[in-house]
C-alpha cells in the first residue's frame, strides 16, 4: 500500500459489515485518504444475539413491511451495530470524537436490481445518535437507480489493496453470495457476483444440525457430490449472463436437496459455489495468473480444495498477502464512506453497469 499523499487529507472511519449469512457484525476501524492510502488499525466480529438474527432472518426476501417486522428487526440490528462501534473503540483505545465517519453497510433483505429496488435496513439517524460519529449508509441507492446492479461494491477497495500485484489477478470474496474483482493487466478493474457463497450452505447445515455453518467444510467433505444435482443447479441462467452483475442471497431453489443427507447435500452445495465460480472465468478477458480469497469461504476446506482443482491458477487465501480475510468487506465500507464523502465515485460501469462512474452513500451528520 502507497503512502499517502501530502495533498490527501487522511481520515480515520469505521466500516460495518452485516452478510447475507447472517453470522453477526464485522467492525474495522482503518486510516484512509480514500484513495491509494489503507491502514488497518482494529478490527473485531461481535456474533448476533439469537434474538437478533432470528428477527432478521424473518425479514429476508420481504419488499415491503406490513407488519411491521422490518421496522422491529431494523432497531435491534442497529442497536447492535451502536454496540460494536463502542465496543471496537474500547479495543482500540480510541475516542468517538477522533472517528470522523462510520460507514454502515446495513443489512440486505431484498436485492432486485433488475427492477430498481434494492434494500439495506438500517437505522444511519440513530446509529450516528448513539456512537456519536456521523454516518454513512445506503450505498447502493444510488446506483441501482440508474440502472446500475448495486453491488459489488468493493471492488474499488480489492483494487486499491492489490495495486501492486502481479496482474491480472482475481479477488474472490466468498460471503453469503460470492463475487470477484478482477483487476487485468493494464488495471483495469472488472467484478461481478458469481453466484451462491456461503448462504445456501449454512442455511442447509443449520436447518438439519442447529450449527451455524458447515465448520471447515467437514460435513461438506465427509459428503458425495451429486453431479445430476449439481448440473440442474448450475442451469440457472445467470451464469451465462455477461457481467457486470449480480444477485440475491434466495435466488436459488434448492427444494429439490431436501432428500439428500446432511454429508451430501453440504457436498453439493459446496461444489455449486465452486463450480460457479470456474464458470465465472469464461467471463474475464484474461486468465488470472492468481486467486485470493477472503471472506468466510476461504475457511471452508471443501470450498478451497474444490477451488484450486477447478481454477487454472494458483488459490491463496487473502492472509498470505497480510490482508485480514476476515477483516477486508468491514475496512471496505470504511473506506467507501470516505471516498461518498469526498464525493469519488463509488460503482463504475465495469463493477455494477451503472452508466457512468458515481458516488452513492446517504450522509448523517451528528445530532
Amino acid at each position: 500500500m502507497q503512502k499517502p499523499s501530502v495533498n490527501h487529507k487522511i481520515h480515520t472511519a469505521i466500516g460495518l459489515m452485516s452478510g447475507t449469512s447472517l453470522d453477526g457484525i464485522d467492525a474495522a476501524l482503518i486510516r484512509t485518504d480514500g484513495a491509494d492510502f489503507v491502514e488497518p488499525l482494529a478490527f473485531l466480529t461481535l456474533p448476533y444475539e439469537p434474538a437478533v438474527r432470528d428477527s432478521l432472518r424473518a425479514c429476508l426476501g420481504l419488499s415491503s413491511d406490513p407488519d411491521g417486522r422490518v421496522g422491529r428487526a431494523e432497531a435491534l440490528m442497529t442497536d447492535a451495530h451502536a454496540q460494536a462501534v463502542k465496543t471496537l473503540l474500547a479495543l482500540a483505545h480510541v475516542r468517538a470524537d477522533q472517528v470522523d465517519l462510520i460507514g454502515f453497510h446495513g443489512q440486505t433483505i431484498f436485492h432486485d436490481p433488475d427492477n430498481g429496488f434494492t434494500w439495506q435496513i438500517g437505522d444511519g439517524a440513530k446509529l450516528a445518535q448513539d456512537t456519536g460519529i456521523a454516518v454513512v449508509n445506503d450505498f447502493r441507492s444510488n446506483d441501482v437507480k440508474a440502472g446500475g446492479q448495486g453491488a459489488p461494491l468493493i471492488p474499488v477497495y480489492h483494487a486499491a489493496l492489490a495495486s501492486r500485484l502481479p496482474k491480472p489477478v482475481a479477488i474472490l470474496n466468498i460471503g453469503g453470495v460470492a463475487n470477484v474483482t478482477f483487476i487485468d493487466d493494464q488495471n483495469h478493474v472488472l467484478a461481478f457476483d458469481t453466484g451462491p457463497g456461503n448462504a445456501l450452505i449454512n442455511d442447509w447445515v443449520r436447518a438439519r444440525t442447529g450449527e451455524e455453518f458447515d465448520k471447515g467444510g467437514a460435513y461438506a467433505r465427509a459428503g458425495q457430490i451429486d453431479g445430476a444435482a449439481l448440473s440442474r443447479l448450475l442451469q440457472n441462467p445467470f451464469f451465462a449472463a455477461k457481467p457486470p452483475k449480480s444477485l440475491d442471497r434466495d435466488a436459488w431453489n434448492t427444494a429439490f436437496l431436501q432428500g439428500f443427507s446432511l454429508e451430501d447435500g453440504a457436498a453439493t452445495l459446496s461444489a455449486f459455489t465452486v463450480q460457479a465460480v470456474a464458470q465465472a472465468v469464461s467471463h474475464m478477458p484474461q486468465n488470472p495468473k492468481a486467486w485470493y480469497v477472503t471472506g468466510g469461504g476461504r475457511l471452508n476446506l471443501a470450498i478451497m480444495e474444490g477451488l484450486r482443482s477447478a481454477l487454472k491458477a494458483p488459490v491463496y487465501d487473502v492472509d498470505t498477502l497480510q490482508w485480514d480475510g476476515d477483516a477486508l468487506e468491514a475496512q471496505g465500507f470504511a473506506y467507501l464512506a470516505v471516498r461518498s464523502r469526498l464525493q469519488l465515485p463509488l460503482s463504475f460501469p465495469s463493477t455494477t453497469a451503472v452508466p457512468k462512474p458515481m458516488t452513492g452513500g446517504r450522509f448523517w451528520a451528528l445530532p
